[in-house]
């Protein structure tokens, strides 16, 4: 394996680690989530700014960064909310569905009508949802996954505006930062706890697993192919909820667990199918190569 790829590999897991402990730290900061996410904004947004300066990474203002930004803005907001309404199992797994969302607002508004591969797999991670309504019948709970699913939406249209000509991921996350402290800063005087543990917790979201994690993220996506960027980014899902466990004992139910692996697997296959890494694929294409 090369150099540059064993680097980006370990980017993309430091990075998908980072944006792990979202949830589990989210659990000591007592705060509104408006609070929360402003605040974290800030120290975001200092980190940030501080990568780019020291790469001499130009900040880009135009039409699609600012899409982006809002983008990340509401992404950020409403997975906050629901961490606190429904879980981090939950708003982790229902936020990974944005592969899903992307073939959608593709077909909605650029015309991409889906494959049946798509379809397939559009169908499959939406019984996985349904997995997690039908379990959540308490009304903070059903809000809190309709939160992570619009979650999952903006992180589409963020990864959309991406793929654009005149995107650029790093100057959207920065100014979504700026305007979320802007925004949603002052909220942080309604507030009544500001232990030292209080702010720690913050200053990580904000600093490491925002700021640092993206930074990562930029690295290790320059560096790898997109699937298998894709595919490290799966560590989040899967190891977001089990550190949540592990320390407060939050455990999904059987019908939960069972929409998890359905969204996970689904997304997974559809991005390996995509690529024709399956071996049925690879074999059907070796018994074509020795037919005489």
């Amino acid at each position: 394996m090369k150099q540059k790829e064993t680097t980006g590999i370990l980017c993309m897991i430091l990075a998908s680690t980072l944006f792990a402990t979202g949830g589990l730290v989210l659990k000591f900061v007592p705060w509104n989530p408006l609070a929360i996410n402003g605040i974290r904004s800030l120290f975001g947004a200092i980190v940030i700014a501080i990568f780019m300066v020291t790469t001499r990474h130009r900040l880009i203002l135009n039409k699609t960064t600012a899409l982006g930004s809002l983008a990340y803005l509401g992404m950020t907001t409403l997975f906050v909310a629901s961490n606190q309404l429904a879980g981090a199992a939950n708003a982790i797994v229902l936020q990974f569905t944005c592969p899903i969302w992307i073939i959608l607002i593709s077909w909605a508004f650029l015309g991409k009508r889906p494959s049946s591969l798509e379809w397939t797999a559009v169908l499959a991670v939406l019984g996985g949802i349904c997995c997690f309504f039908l379990d959540s019948l308490t009304p903070g709970s059903i809000l809190g996954n309709c939160m992570a699913v619009l979650s999952g939406i903006c992180y589409a249209l963020m990864f959309m505006q991406n793929t654009l000509a005149n995107g650029d991921a790093i100057s959207s996350v920065l100014m979504g930062q700026i305007l979320g402290f802007m925004l949603m800063g002052g909220f942080v005087f309604g507030e009544t706890s500001f232990s030292p543990s209080v702010w720690l917790a913050v200053i990580w979201l904000g600093a490491f697993q925002v700021g640092m994690a993206y930074i990562f993220f930029s690295m290790g996506t320059r560096l790898i192919r997109p699937l298998q960027a894709a595919l490290l980014t799966g560590v989040e899902p899967v190891l977001n909820p089990v550190l949540v466990a592990a320390v407060f004992h939050e455990w999904l139910s059987c019908l939960a667990l069972t929409g998890a692996a359905i969204v996970i697997i689904s997304v997974v296959l559809y991005t390996m199918a995509g690529a024709g890494l399956f071996p049925v694929r690879m074999r059907r294409i070796r018994m074509q190569q020795t037919k005489p």
